[in-house]
């Protein structure tokens, strides 16, 4: 891992682990448990890339969903599958357009089922204006990352209505060892109107900002490039993310989005987490991740700030995108303050239950090296 990045992420971590498990023994987790006779709060899934390969870690998650007071919808969406794809290009377009026509009800929730590829197969093929309308309408969080990312997007560029960078049914619900940092930090933002996130990385200027945050992983994002499903973001704050790729290839990809003219319309570039691909650079194995962002920050001239901590990691936040931020450095890092963006209602879920799958890592060591679930690519 790069040396810009790991320092602050295991402060990060430490002090994220040590307040969750403060948390869970505070009053503050009896707030969640549902009230009697609360309306229910439906729960759609949709499957746009990769097939889920494992059907206990299905059951995993549906029962914890479940058990959290969630009505489910589409179901079998998660057990689909052609060639590499969780169903054919139909099915997993009407995953999401059937809740754009009115043939499925608006759901509270849009959770995504897993990443991989395919979900830019189908962005010619949903109506994002109608299917963000509803959404709003209904106060609709869309929830996922890697892969899904194509999805959020075009529901931005398109649909005008933002989503949240969070967990999958497959990799963070089913996990046979779920994250008590990320199901916390899932629990802390859909359970409220304003989140501040608290980043102790370095900044090379003063920062004070506000904007749209958006973004999501960097392979897809860059490849739509050019096309009617990448936003238009003026006065943004870009997000990016990825993982198995080679420094040079992060910068290929960066260029294109500066050549595009993406990066004149921002105010700050920020990075999450980046996992290097273990594959060695025979021509240059000095050119590492700090060198793509100094030439980044030479480039575009725009701050660069590392260290988010949201990509393909086990513990990550869970953040809104496509909604206002403020972004502001300080002199033990950086902060980003999200308000805004729809929510919850606590009260009428039981969402502490899906932190009991989590509770033996109370005491656990946290580890100085990201972990990473195959699963969720």
């Amino acid at each position: 891992m790069d040396s810009e990045f790991s320092s602050p992420r295991r402060k990060l971590l430490r002090g994220g682990m040590a307040a969750a498990a403060s948390w869970l023994a505070s009053p503050a987790l009896a707030q969640l448990s549902s009230s009697p006779g609360s309306a229910p709060v439906r729960l759609r899934f949709f499957a746009p890339s990769g097939y889920l390969s494992d059907p206990a870690r299905i059951e995993t998650g549906i029962n914890r969903l479940r058990t959290a007071g969630f009505t489910l919808d589409n179901t079998q969406a998660l057990y689909r599958r052609h060639q590499r794809f969780a169903g054919t290009d139909a099915e997993r377009i009407a995953d999401l357009q059937y809740v754009a026509s009115g043939r499925a009800p608006t759901p509270k929730v849009l959770l995504g089922a897993r990443g991989g590829y395919g979900a830019m197969r189908l962005l010619p093929h949903v109506d994002w204006p109608s299917l963000g309308s509803r959404m709003r309408e209904a106060g609709t969080l869309l929830l996922g990352y890697s892969d899904i990312c194509a999805v959020q997007l075009a529901l931005l560029a398109q649909g005008r209505t933002g989503s949240y960078a969070g967990p999958l049914l497959y990799s963070e619900f089913g996990s046979p060892n779920p994250s008590l940092f990320t199901l916390q930090e899932f629990i802390r933002t859909v359970s409220s109107n304003q989140l501040r996130i608290e980043v102790a990385a370095p900044t090379e200027r003063h920062i004070r900002l506000q904007g749209t945050w958006w973004g999501g992983n960097l392979s897809v994002l860059s490849s739509l490039a050019g096309s009617p499903w990448l936003p238009n973001v003026p006065g943004g704050i870009l997000f990016l993310e990825d993982v198995g790729e080679q420094p040079y290839r992060i910068e290929r990809m960066l260029q294109t989005l500066y050549l595009a003219g993406v990066f004149r319309q921002q105010q700050a570039i920020v990075f999450g987490t980046f996992r290097l691909s273990n594959e060695r650079d025979l021509y240059d194995e000095s050119y590492d991740l700090d060198t793509v962002i100094h030439t980044l920050r030479r480039l575009t001239g725009l701050p660069v700030l590392t260290g988010f901590p949201s990509g393909h990691i086990r513990d990550k936040v869970t953040m809104p995108l496509g909604y206002p931020a403020e972004l502001q450095s300080g002199a033990q890092g950086y902060s980003v303050r999200f308000s805004g963006y729809p929510g919850l209602e606590a009260s009428t879920l039981n969402l502490a239950s899906l932190l009991e799958a989590a509770r033996d890592m109370r005491t656990a060591p946290v580890s100085d090296a990201p972990t990473f679930d195959e699963a969720s690519n």
